[in-house]
């Protein structure tokens, strides 16, 4: 078995001790097409002789902008190939496909986006030449973790992410009803499994707070669009700025890492998992001020760039770099410990 086989197989073991409560596919289909690393399949069908499809799948995948970054990474070496891109996550199932069709289909990139190309899964895979990608994250051959970071995925980002017409349509309107034509501070809030892994350090609900409340006494925001998964931090901002605090109604807070992704509370709970962190991304992009962490939606966010103008904030608690042993314990840690002895500071 070689080196890296091995590797892999122990760091799956590691993750399983690590993270027992992993989110997990709600559907399995059964895959029935030839698949290892990146293969060129010619024997799946007689169409399109003279063209090359490089099919981009993710199983199970990650998070919603995880994946968005993941496909963008990926369509740029089809482009530099001159390659089709089309995205399969229909045959290959995620963390946000439902057992039912959505938005008539059971592509779950389609739940949410346009499809990379004008063609069909159905056509694709009846073609004579069909790539179809491993799913890993290709970092050692130039990808990278940020959209923002390349000037030429940026470009691919603005040309291929798409939101479907029903997505664009609910932005627009939970924009014009939310904001009121209001000066907005938009605050992305991140907590429950984010504190625990190898990472940026999320911020505190003492720092939050006393960051909101500069920003809005020097730039004069009228209110606050508030996203977050965490439960604990909902209320301490509810609490602390109570009338002035917009949100979605609709969206999962929770207590612990993966309460949402554990229970099905809601019909197509797992398609609106990812609808509300789309939908709060785009609105976050919307507002006039934007205050967050390092991150996943940060990044899509700023990279829909819905307004240019956007005045943006940040806190750096800094990398959660500990030992595996001990790193879901350090953020806990260091936001009770006061700043002279290693804790976050208060007034960052």
């Amino acid at each position: 078995m070689k080196i890296k086989s091995i590797l892999r197989i122990l760091y799956r073991f590691y993750r399983k001790i690590a993270y027992a409560k992993e989110q997990d596919p709600i559907v399995h289909r059964k895959i029935t097409l030839y698949k290892k690393k990146v293969n060129l399949i010619n024997s799946l069908g007689s169409l399109n002789p003279d063209k090359i499809f490089y099919v981009i799948q993710r199983s199970p995948g990650r998070g919603m902008f995880s994946n968005v970054t993941f496909v963008v990474n990926h369509i740029k070496v089809a482009k530099d190939y001159g390659f089709i891109p089309i995205v399969d996550m229909q045959n290959f199932t995620t963390l946000y496909n439902e057992k039912n069709k959505i938005c008539k289909t059971e592509n779950a990139w389609e739940y949410y986006f346009e499809q990379t190309s004008n063609y069909s899964l159905e056509e694709v895979y009846k073609s004579k030449n069909v790539i179809l990608i491993e799913d890993i994250f290709y970092k050692t051959a130039g990808f990278f973790y940020s959209v923002n970071e390349s000037e030429e995925l940026k470009k691919i980002f603005d040309k291929y992410i798409v939101l479907n017409k029903s997505k664009l349509k609910l932005a627009s309107y939970l924009k014009k009803k939310l904001f009121q034509n209001k000066k907005i501070l938009g605050v992305h809030f991140r907590g429950t499994g984010y504190k625990l892994g190898r990472q940026p350090h999320p911020a505190t609900i003492k720092q939050m707070k006393n960051k909101i409340k500069k920003i809005i006494s020097t730039d004069k925001y009228e209110k606050i669009f508030l996203v977050t998964e965490d439960l604990y931090n909902f209320n301490g901002i509810i609490n602390e700025f109570q009338n002035k605090v917009i949100y979605l109604k609709n969206s999962i807070r929770e207590k612990d890492s993966n309460t949402a992704f554990d229970t099905y509370p809601r019909t197509r709970h797992r398609y609106k998992l990812g609808r509300d962190i789309l939908i709060e991304t785009c609105l976050l992009s919307h507002c006039d001020g934007y205050l967050d962490i390092r991150n996943n939606v940060r990044e899509a966010a700023h990279a829909f760039n819905l307004n240019p103008n956007q005045k943006r904030y940040f806190i750096d608690n800094g990398f959660n770099d500990s030992l595996p042993i001990i790193t879901k314990y350090i953020w806990y840690i260091k936001s009770v410990l006061p700043k002279k002895l290693g804790g976050f500071d208060e007034n960052i």
